[in-house]
């Protein structure tokens, strides 16, 4: 299943880079081969992008992916749902590292205060040697 972070990452490479192949894109998505190319047939075969043959620079006969103009509107929407994912995680992330410091920090007095109720020479950090 192509996802809406996959379909996001790769018309965003394809708009900025429409010569890349198959193997780059691969590489960039962190994906195999076979995956890469299952999701450029898969956004092929809705509409969103077209393959268009070309020669590149060692006279090999490679691929152009070009964003249809609806590949450039479900583009748009896809990274305003993207955003809007991101952003109710960026703000859990917040409220999870929020949570934690005031864990760490109400652990950490009450490790101090037991330091203390211990001995109160090694709370201070002051140790006499007489």
């Amino acid at each position: 299943m192509l996802t809406d972070e996959y379909r996001y990452k790769i018309l965003k490479l394809l708009e900025a880079q429409p010569e890349i192949s198959q193997r780059e894109l691969a590489k960039s998505l962190g994906v195999s081969l076979g995956k890469a190319n299952f999701c450029l047939k898969a956004l092929v075969d809705i509409g969103l992008i077209k393959a268009s043959n070309f020669r590149n620079s060692q006279n090999k006969l490679a691929y152009m992916y070009l964003l249809t103009p609806s590949g450039i509107e479900a583009k748009s929407s896809i990274t305003l749902r993207f955003l809007k994912a991101k952003m109710q995680e960026y703000e859990l992330l917040q409220t999870e590292i929020s949570a934690l410091m005031q864990e760490a920090n109400t652990e950490l007095v009450s490790n101090q205060k037991s330091v203390t109720s211990i001995s109160p020479t090694l709370a201070t950090g002051v140790i006499s040697l007489e």
